[in-house]
């Protein structure tokens, strides 16, 4: 268990829809646990209530955990499409270039079709 700091409470805050009405407020900055201590939290509580709770915050943390990974994978596979990409767009304007040169020009006083 530790405590937050003034920086990481406030983007907890933003990242919920909590809101803070009325009077009052925290004076002091919240306790988190980590996963481990969750686990180790749940040895020493043996109510049915209390393990149905540590079971559902464990679950938690395992759902974060795999969009961490996915979020990683995700942000490789952006960057490597990001880089085929550049390469490709790079070949089709190279190649617009040469044929724009080889393109006969039009004479300017030419008059449009209605």
């Amino acid at each position: 268990m530790f405590q937050l700091t003034e920086n990481e409470f406030q983007e907890l805050l933003s990242l919920t829809e909590f809101k803070q009405e009325g009077r009052g407020g925290r004076r002091k900055l919240p306790l988190v646990f980590t996963e481990c201590g969750v686990a180790m939290l749940s040895s020493v509580l043996n109510s049915p209530r209390a393990i149905s709770v540590n079971i559902s915050i464990m679950r938690t943390f395992v759902k974060l955990r795999s969009f961490l990974s996915m979020e990683t994978t995700l942000a490789d596979k952006v960057g490597r499409l990001e880089k085929t990409t550049n390469h490709l767009f790079k070949v089709v304007f190279e190649r617009l270039d040469t044929l724009e040169g080889g393109l006969p020009s039009l004479p300017k006083d030419r008059k449009k079709l209605v």
